[in-house]
């Protein structure tokens, strides 16, 4: 992830989260959720390109350059939360000594 973030960051982020948290009930899973939630970075993504072209043909001809963009830094992201989960999943996942994570 880039160095530096605008102070509205976490902010814009946990509000993402907070709305797909809201999506999950006993006939939405949290991973129909997470599929959609990744459909949608992926269209927003795709329109935050799109602004940066004057027509198609440039946008065709960078495709695998914002590919390669886009997917460096979801997965540098991903490590770092998953490195988070894994040095925290107690605490952050509420467990005690006789519980199991959604329970």
């Amino acid at each position: 992830m880039q160095e530096e973030v605008d102070d509205k960051f976490y902010e814009r982020a946990d509000a993402h989260i907070h709305l797909s948290n809201g999506q999950i009930n006993k006939s939405i899973t949290s991973g129909k959720v997470s599929a959609s939630f990744m459909y949608s970075l992926a269209r927003f993504n795709s329109w935050v390109s799109a602004c940066n072209f004057q027509n198609s043909e440039q946008m065709r001809e960078a495709k695998d350059e914002l590919i390669e963009y886009f997917t460096k830094e979801y997965r540098q992201m991903l490590e770092e939360n998953l490195e988070d989960y894994t040095s925290n999943f107690d605490s952050y996942m509420q467990i005690t000594d006789n519980k199991k994570p959604n329970e």
